[in-house]
Parts: structure tokens; C-alpha cells; sequence
């Protein structure tokens, strides 16, 4: 049997938004055969088609006819419920023997429910939990969290381990959607709190600059205070990751902390900040846009970027 190669992979994206569009990118750029794409943006994923010379299918069932590994990075559950339909136009339509790694921030329910379906169908599924943003997946240095049948991981490590520079295999299917809910819930409870330390110091007049560098040696280190430090302080919130998703994940880790019957006051209280941010249609503001609740006087436009955009980690 000849070896394989990435020519072998033909792979298919559903969701070629900032994450998708830039995970099918990277996958062209070292040689997997991108073959379709699709989204509901329309005009998203045909320019994104042309660029990767893929096809712009007009139905989900034409991106499993065309692929054998299919990568979805969709919005939550209900999404990933509508496009493992079992009726109608559907990933599941003539998907025997193809594999799909889920890449969205879904519940760990959400990602259980979606193998069952593949294996109905004669498919296999594979969670792969992104803690990046959209220069590590344009990059190909996404940090993934893995959860499935351990066979249909070593089925796909070459397409993961092109789209990432750390891989970890947790367990079973749901456990990477577990540990990523709690990864999140401490990032944005990390971010919460570096807002509101920045907001405190600087209606103390404190030099901010100086309050950061001894936060960064300190206990109050974090590396939420390298991603969006000074974005807080320059109020640049252009969208890595959004607040609104800041609180769809921590509700999450929430939902998983009743059903353990545990109380967990700080995740309650961070998110109660990133659905405020909703709330005053701030929604699609960067995590880092939290501190605009913080700062006081925060109430005219804001900054416009004046620095290169620095990587951030979700």
C-alpha cells in the first residue's frame, strides 16, 4: 500500500468565518487539498472558495460528497444540532465512512448527541476544542483540546497537528468540551478581574503602565493581562473574541456546575459583566471590552488601534 499523504485529506470546512475561514486557509497553504466549503454566509465562503480554489457547495451534503474529513466551526449547539440534521439537507447525507472534527465551543452534551448521530450514519466524530483566536488558526499554532474515540483521533492527527502547535487528547466524547468550558470560565473571570484592577488604578491616578508591569510579577498575573491588558487601557477592542461569546461559555460551565451541584460565585458574577456588555449592545466588542463598565467616564467613542494586533488565546 503506498504511504499516505496530505493530498489523501480532502478536507471540507462548514463555518469559514474569522476561525474556520482562517483554519482553511492554513490547511491549503501546507498542502491539504481544501475540496468545500460552506457557510450561510453566501458571499463569505464563495470569495473564500475562489481563494482556495474549493468548491462553493450550495448544500451541506455536497461538502460530505466532497470531502472525507469535514472540520465545522459553528456558532453553538443549536447550529450544530441544524447541520447533523437527521431530516432535510444535512453533513449526515451520504456520510458512511467520512470523519468530522467539531471544532465550535458547544456543551459537552451538545458534542455526546453529534457522535451518536455520526455513528448512525456510519460516520465518526471527534470534538476538537480550539483555546486560540484568529492568528493561531491563520498561523496553524491553534492549542486543541481533542475529545472522541481515540481511533478517529490517530485517524486525524496529521490534519490536527497541522492546525496546531499543542494537541492534547483528553478522553471520551464531551471531556474536551468540559475542560474548555473551564478553561474559558477562568479566562473571563481572569479578564473580569484585570478590568476591574485596571479600572481601580486608574481612578486612583495610578500610571497604568506601571500598575501592569508589576501585576505581570506579581500574583496578579494572568495571561489575560498579556492579551488584553492594554487593549483595556487604549479601549482597542477590535473582536478576537467576543464578549458575547465570553458569556454563551461561561454559561456553559455554569450549566455543568449546577448539574455537579456546585456553587461557583465568580463565574456567576463574570458573566452577569459579559451579558451586561450584550445587553448594551456591546456584544460583539473584544472579551477586553469588559473594562469599558470598569474605567469610570467610559462613555464617549472609542480609541481607534494605533499598535500591530497582538495574538490572542480563547
Amino acid at each position: 500500500m503506498a504511504p499516505v499523504g496530505k493530498a489523501d485529506y480532502r478536507i471540507g470546512l462548514v463555518g469559514v468565518g474569522r476561525m474556520g475561514g482562517n483554519i482553511a486557509r492554513h490547511l491549503h497553504d501546507v498542502g491539504f487539498p481544501v475540496t468545500a466549503v460552506f457557510d450561510v454566509n453566501r458571499k463569505a465562503a464563495a470569495s473564500l472558495a475562489r481563494a482556495l480554489g474549493a468548491r462553493n457547495a450550495p448544500t451541506l451534503a455536497e461538502v460530505t460528497a466532497a470531502a472525507d474529513y469535514i472540520i465545522t466551526v459553528v456558532t453553538d449547539d443549536r447550529a450544530m444540532r441544524a447541520i447533523f440534521a437527521h431530516r432535510g439537507d444535512s453533513l449526515l447525507q451520504g456520510a458512511k465512512g467520512k470523519v468530522f472534527i467539531n471544532c465550535a465551543t458547544i456543551s459537552p452534551a451538545g458534542h455526546v448527541e453529534i457522535e451518536k448521530r455520526a455513528a448512525k450514519a456510519g460516520a465518526s466524530s471527534l470534538e476538537g476544542c480550539m483555546a486560540s483566536s484568529i492568528t493561531q488558526a491563520r498561523e496553524g499554532s491553534l492549542y486543541l483540546m481533542c475529545g472522541g474515540k481515540r481511533r478517529v483521533f490517530d485517524r486525524a492527527l496529521p490534519i490536527l497537528e497541522a492546525m496546531s502547535v499543542d494537541l492534547r487528547y483528553v478522553g471520551k466524547a464531551g471531556q474536551a468540551a468540559q475542560v474548555k468550558a473551564l478553561v474559558n470560565m477562568v479566562m473571563n473571570i481572569n479578564t473580569a478581574g484585570l478590568a476591574e484592577g485596571l479600572g481601580l488604578g486608574k481612578a486612583l491616578r495610578l500610571d497604568l503602565k506601571m500598575l501592569m508591569e508589576i501585576f505581570s510579577q506579581t500574583g496578579a498575573n494572568s495571561r489575560v493581562l498579556e492579551t488584553d491588558g492594554e487593549d483595556m487601557v487604549n479601549r482597542d477592542h477590535e473582536c478576537y473574541f467576543s464578549s458575547a461569546h465570553a458569556a454563551k461559555d461561561s454559561g456553559i460551565a455554569l450549566k455543568l456546575s449546577r448539574e455537579a451541584g456546585l456553587n461557583l460565585p465568580l463565574a456567576r458574577a463574570s458573566k452577569a459583566q459579559f451579558d451586561r456588555m450584550i445587553s448594551l449592545g456591546k456584544g460583539e466588542l473584544d472579551k477586553s471590552g469588559v473594562a469599558e463598565l470598569t474605567f469610570a467616564g467610559r462613555s464617549g467613542p472609542r480609541k481607534k488601534s494605533t499598535t500591530a494586533a497582538k495574538p490572542k488565546r480563547s
